[in-house]
């Protein structure tokens, strides 16, 4: 079959005086620029059917992920498939065959890491946690995000061993050391004991899915939001915008509070402390008011009552619920101000105050004054 292709070479390709490294140059030339020209059709292709106006397209998405790795790949692959055109001793040619070997591994590698990038952007369309109550969103997102970690992850692996044992020297060390497994298993086992362990409690938290993305957390004494779950740590978004960094296992080993667990609903409590002489009821009606004028409150609880008194002050909770954690944030804050400056301008003598009674008494034998 290579015979008849040679033969059907060009008569100027086929010229005995014509140069093996200005041969060879042309060669490589061409290969390269027909690769281009086959990824530049495929590229046209897709962008016809790309929306680029709508939120997802899967073209668009195949595009943005593949373009890059396909502009390596298709030419090195032209170029591999023009090797029996080329004149190069066998040596050289053999080293050559190798450098596009492992080339073409590597993109290959590329290629199927993109590829669970794209049907990451699918399932992120399909699965948007912008929704009210996004319970299986966050599900589905969680066990995807840890998944697709460790399967690139596996890639690369995979894409490294496949490189150093398609040398013919790394076979044979790696044949002598099979005599040695059992023991170099057990060191290894013992030396990567805590990254196996933190890669096991990912699983684990992966399908048995104590938190989530976009949970509500409250860890070492810090509020936010779970932003990603890694094969070996945590990033927890704290409200201030700072990250709070967590190996996996912690979520494991020790007690934290999640306040998404079972739905995307919270409820929310404002402690307001007053002097005994407000009137509860008339404080009662206008945290309702309150709620009813706010787009924050949900429409289901809506409470207030006294759950403590001291010597000087009254602690008056009111509580409230919202659709998510951040609705309930900012409604707290609302109705705690406006509950604060109805106080203020209705009932300024029930703020908390300090009571202090000062009894004098004169005596009745005045010293004389001198």
């Amino acid at each position: 079959m290579l015979n008849k292709l040679v033969m059907q070479l060009p008569p100027f390709l086929k010229n005995a005086h014509l140069p093996d490294f200005i041969l060879n140059l042309i060669i490589i030339g061409a290969a390269l620029l027909l690769g281009r020209i086959i990824k530049f059709i495929l590229a046209l292709f897709v962008k016809k059917k790309a929306d680029q106006t709508i939120k997802y397209s899967f073209f668009y998405s195949t595009l943005k992920y593949l373009g890059k790795p396909f502009n390596y790949f298709l030419p090195l692959l032209v170029l591999n498939m023009s090797l029996p055109f080329m004149r190069m001793q066998g040596i050289y040619i053999l080293r050559f065959e190798k450098v596009l070997e492992i080339a073409l591994t590597i993109c290959f590698a590329w290629i199927l890491i993109n590829t669970i990038n794209i049907a990451q952007d699918y399932t992120f369309h399909k699965f948007d946690l912008k929704k009210a109550d996004n319970l299986k969103e966050r599900k589905i997102r969680t066990q995807l995000q840890y998944i697709r970690h460790f399967v690139n992850a596996l890639i690369i692996l995979l894409t490294i061993a496949a490189i150093l044992l398609s040398f013919h020297s790394v076979r044979k060390i790696g044949a002598g050391l099979v005599a040695g497994v059992g023991v170099g298993g057990i060191i290894i086992g013992f030396a990567a004991q805590k990254s196996l362990s933190n890669i096991l409690a990912g699983f684990q938290i992966a399908f048995t899915q104590p938190i989530r993305i976009d949970d509500v957390l409250v860890v070492e004494g810090e509020w936010g939001r779970v932003e990603e779950i890694t094969l070996t740590y945590v990033v927890l978004r704290i409200w201030d915008l700072r990250r709070l960094i967590l190996p996996i296992n912690y979520f494991i080993e020790k007690p934290f509070q999640n306040w998404t667990r079972a739905s995307s609903e919270i409820l929310g409590t404002v402690f307001i402390y007053t002097d005994y002489s407000i009137p509860v009821n008339k404080l009662r009606d206008e945290l309702s008011r309150l709620l009813r004028d706010s787009k924050l409150w949900d429409g289901k609880i809506n409470g207030l009552q006294i759950t403590d008194s001291k010597e000087k002050t009254m602690e008056i909770r009111a509580l409230m619920s919202a659709a998510n954690s951040s609705d309930s944030f900012d409604l707290r804050c609302y109705v705690r101000e406006n509950l604060i400056n109805y106080i203020q301008h209705n009932y300024p003598e029930s703020l908390p105050k300090t009571r202090t009674e000062i009894s004098c008494s004169l005596s009745p034998e005045l010293p004389e004054k001198t």
